[in-house]
């Protein structure tokens, strides 16, 4: 039985960076949050005849933005994402599930060179024939890490208690994927 909505047949379908985001938030001083994006990502959706996905996705760590440029150069430093060593980020899918209307990705997401699964909480927003370039679907969905799983240790505390930098990090995606014609 298929897990995937008619409306995404089978083929490939390839993220458009044009037209999605790979954002995250992470707590700053234990009160705030900062928001980044990374402009340099790809990826594929794979549906295959039985109506079976799979997804396979690279984030270069290296595109990071968070507004700060004294920051982006500290994150992709050997202290955040070591960079110079693990210039990208991967996901590749192991299975989907029904929740409800919505999906839950299950996956390997590897960081620092450590692969850990991760679940993507997926929401589809449907198919539209797009404009001359072929069919488009959209999806959303986020997931929240914990950095020190990956390697992600440095602490920086604070005086009063608590860190510089939070734990958790919430990935979230909006993305939309063209299908290539057959």
């Amino acid at each position: 039985m298929s897990i995937t909505p008619a409306e995404l047949t089978a083929g490939t379908w390839t993220i458009d960076p044009v037209h999605s985001q790979v954002g995250f938030t992470v707590r700053h001083l234990m009160v705030s949050k900062v928001r980044g994006a990374f402009g340099g990502f790809s990826g594929t959706i794979e549906i295959a005849e039985d109506g079976s996905p799979a997804v396979n996705a690279e984030i270069d760590v290296t595109s990071i933005n968070t507004g700060n440029d004294q920051r982006d150069q500290h994150v992709r430093s050997a202290d955040f994402f070591d960079a110079q060593n693990y210039p990208a980020a991967t996901f590749v899918s192991t299975s989907v599930e029904a929740d409800g209307d919505d999906y839950l990705v299950h996956g390997d997401f590897t960081l620092r060179g450590i692969t850990k699964p991760v679940t993507l909480q997926m929401e589809f927003n449907g198919v539209n024939p797009g404009m001359g370039q072929g069919a488009v679907a959209g999806f959303d969905a986020k997931t929240v890490l914990n950095r020190k799983d990956f390697g992600i240790d440095i602490e920086m505390p604070l005086e009063t208690g608590g860190t510089v930098v939070g734990d958790k990090i919430t990935i979230t995606l909006e993305i939309e994927a063209l299908k290539a014609d057959a």
